[in-house]
């Protein structure tokens, strides 16, 4: 094995032996434990075509095409992070924010009442409690691909929620001048929180199918079959969007419709892709999806 061009990794032996029927998991192991870095932090690509070997335990040498003699290089991606604590402190930005900016109304805007509106305080609660469920699903429920991201990136990764979802939303939802400042309209309050329960208990059921699918600390994928699957690729995300809907409803705020406008189309950009993955790794086994995050429009 070879470093690739950068920071030199010490340690590292200039050949590692293992059969072609071990697993990726292995060389990293070995590679890890001879130069001294976490294994989290290498990445190896091969010599031949550059591209990755995955750190699997169900992927063997001889699947990634290295035979005997072949070159790997090797990468020290720096500090990582672990992805659980990186969802960790991207939610946790909502969850602080909101409240704080809702009790700090009367200091934050002028002519601000005292007491905050019924969509106000319920606002407060639907954002509160999609996230709070989030972090109960990271810390739970989600199993991990991948084990680590560049600790380097988390700021980059939370300023998505911590400005987005937090500050820009809370601000415009608690001002005395927004639409939640009103009183609420019975006709579409209700239906909005029938909306927001049904897609959050439905993000939580599609989020418990995929977790079935792996086993803890494993990187095995499968197809999911159960609530939503059958009508579109990635439920889970129709689901979320759903939720947020149901939320844009109670509070009419613009920065809560852009939000949600980005959202979905970010989502529609990863269904798209997981579509075309499980096309690519199932191939027959596979049933063909014509729509991937929402029936009969995309």
């Amino acid at each position: 094995p070879s470093s690739q061009p950068g920071k030199p990794i010490r340690n590292l032996p200039e050949a590692a032996s293992l059969t072609l029927l071990s697993s990726t998991a292995d060389l990293y192991q070995r590679l890890a434990a001879h130069s001294g870095c976490s294994v989290h932090r290498l990445r190896i690509t091969k010599g031949s075509d550059g591209s990755g070997v995955p750190n699997s335990k169900d992927v063997t040498i001889d699947r990634t095409g290295l035979r005997d003699q072949s070159t790997v290089y090797v990468k020290d991606l720096g500090p990582q992070i672990a992805w659980r604590t990186v969802f960790v402190v991207e939610y946790l930005g909502p969850l602080l924010i909101h409240p704080l900016l809702y009790l700090l109304r009367p200091y934050l805007y002028k002519n601000a009442p005292a007491s905050p509106s019924y969509l106000q305080t319920l606002s407060l609660v639907l954002i509160s409690l999609h996230f709070v469920k989030r972090e109960l699903e990271t810390l739970f429920v989600h199993r991990f691909s991948l084990a680590t991201m560049p600790a380097r990136n988390i700021v980059k990764n939370s300023a998505h929620y911590w400005i987005f979802a937090g500050a820009n939303l809370a601000y415009w939802i608690y001002a005395p001048s927004a639409p939640t400042a009103r009183p609420s309209n019975p006709l579409i309050t209700y239906p909005a929180l029938a909306l927001f329960v049904v897609g959050e208990l439905g993000n939580l059921s599609t989020h418990l199918t995929l977790r079935g699918l792996r086993t803890t600390g494993g990187t095995e994928r499968g197809i999911p079959h159960g609530l939503g699957f059958d009508l579109v690729t990635c439920p889970n995300y129709m689901f979320e969007a759903m939720a947020w809907v149901g939320i844009w409803m109670v509070n009419w705020s613009l920065s809560t419709g852009v939000f949600v406008l980005l959202a979905v189309g970010q989502m529609a950009l990863w269904a798209k892709k997981k579509e075309a993955k499980y096309r690519r790794e199932f191939g027959d086994r596979y049933k063909k999806k014509r729509f991937v995050m929402i029936p009969g429009v995309f």
